[in-house]
């Protein structure tokens, strides 16, 4: 039977209750009744539950997912709607080079598109491993500290059969099947926001965002809070509400893959970059799911500046950009905090790093919530002074969301190493310069080239 992912009544109010908890809602007495009926809390790393439930049960979902929706958060006032209270996003671009090196700025961006890929295809193999599994298959091969692609090749069968590889990117994601890169969402995601620029300009709204994806987006390449909007889509919603109708994923991670394009194409303006986040995110996500794109989109404006700048600027300027009592600014903070408190430049104390992280987070969020996500990058960062290497590998090694966060952690760091050359050969021939993608138009669409589509699309 057909167990869609991530949109099933009876799967959505486990995820609803977790959130609730999070961001202080008191639904003691809705997770009761939902258990004294049967119900079962969220899967811990599936999209769906095995079995479907019955007619009363699903009945019963549908109800108490409305009485979720009214209840009231008590961080409704540290966490607000941005761009009524955060007087950063009106302040002045910090510097643009009135006569910019065009080959040089074209380097820039292919680095950040490769270093994107590039650290997606690292994390892909082990997404949804936990993190035991990780540091068992890299130890087994010989590659702890991670310092390279993961693979099959001498590694322990016992250790296989306890720590599966993610079954779809199994085969195009080890090294020694690697062969151009493959189609991911967090590809996919940059490709839409630099079509949605070619279509609309710096001035799009959300609901351009959301028509785009009607056009060009294949439902079933969406997941968690972006494939709860898009049914909402479907059915007769508008934005903000195809972001709060019953997603409960809305605080996930999903907005915060979408963010580089926005921060690529406003060089030295982190403001205009997480504005234009904020419009993106909110067909999806609300508070920290929003927070996560905008912060992401300044961190990357900042560093794609004409000014000589590091991670840590980089960093500390987007925080500047999201409010500082959000659990997100709390999460960036602590990442970056943990990391500050181990000797960097060698690799071996980042495990001390993580351990702290997950002793935080992992008990109450889900593997692809954006909180634990977001300290991990910010700390993989920090660690690795935003050395590309040390910064995909240490967001990787960290486990949760592994293609997601070796993404972005890839293209802040390409970003900041200026050139293709810079990353190595060792992680770009392997991509063949070919990115696969059921994106209308850019399926086989070398970096080279987004680089220069999205040079074109800069304010």
């Amino acid at each position: 039977m057909l167990r869609l992912t991530w949109v099933q009544p009876e799967d959505l109010i486990g995820h609803e209750l977790r959130q609730a908890a999070q961001d202080g809602r008191d639904a003691t007495e809705i997770e009761r009744r939902w258990v004294a009926a049967s119900g079962h809390l969220a899967p811990e790393r599936a999209g769906a539950s095995p079995e479907p439930a019955s007619p009363g049960l699903r009945s019963l979902a549908e109800e108490l997912l409305a009485e979720l929706a009214k209840l009231p958060s008590a961080l409704s006032a540290a966490e607000p709607a941005i761009l009524q209270v955060c007087p950063t996003l009106e302040e002045k671009p910090s510097g643009r080079n009135p006569d910019p090196d065009l080959r040089s700025e074209t380097d820039r961006l292919h680095a950040a598109w490769l270093g994107r890929a590039i650290g997606c295809v690292l994390g892909k193999p082990v997404e949804k491993l936990p993190l035991d599994g990780i540091r068992a298959i890299a130890r087994s091969t010989g590659n702890w500290p991670l310092n390279t692609w993961f693979t099959e090749q001498n590694l322990d069968p016992q250790i296989t059969a306890a720590y599966p590889w993610n079954r779809r990117s199994r085969p195009t994601s080890l090294a020694e099947n690697i062969d151009g890169m493959p189609e991911d969402d967090d590809l996919n995601y940059p490709l839409l926001g630099l079509m949605l620029l070619q279509r609309h300009g710096h001035d799009f709204t959300t609901s351009d965002v959301a028509k785009l994806w009607l056009d060009e987006l294949p439902a079933g390449r969406t997941f968690t809070a972006e494939r709860i909007a898009y049914r909402n889509l479907l059915d007769g919603l508008e934005p903000p509400h195809t972001a709060t109708h019953r997603n409960p994923f809305r605080e996930w991670i999903g907005a915060q893959i979408r963010a580089d394009i926005f921060g690529w194409t406003n060089p030295g303006d982190p403001a205009k970059a997480a504005e234009l986040a904020h419009r993106d995110a909110t067909l999806t996500h609300t508070a920290n799911g929003v927070y996560g794109e905008m912060f992401v989109a300044a961190a990357i404006a900042h560093a794609a500046g004409p000014a000589p700048t590091t991670i840590h600027e980089a960093l500390a300027t987007a925080l500047a950009h999201i409010p500082p009592n959000s659990r997100y600014a709390q999460a960036i903070r602590f990442g970056i905090e943990a990391a500050q408190a181990e000797p960097t430049g060698t690799p071996v104390g980042f495990e001390q790093v993580v351990d702290a992280l997950h002793a935080r987070y992992d008990h109450d969020h889900h593997w692809v919530h954006v909180l634990p996500n977001a300290a991990l990058l910010a700390s993989a960062l920090t660690h690795s002074d935003g050395d590309f290497t040390g910064a995909i590998c240490r967001a990787v090694s960290g486990g949760w969301d592994t293609d997601s966060n070796g993404a972005t952690a890839g293209s802040i760091a390409g970003l900041l190493a200026g050139s293709p050359e810079a990353l190595g050969e060792r992680w770009t021939a392997p991509l063949k310069n070919r990115l696969t993608t059921t994106v209308g138009g850019f399926d086989g669409i070398g970096f080279d080239e987004l680089a220069r589509l999205t040079l074109e699309v800069r304010a």
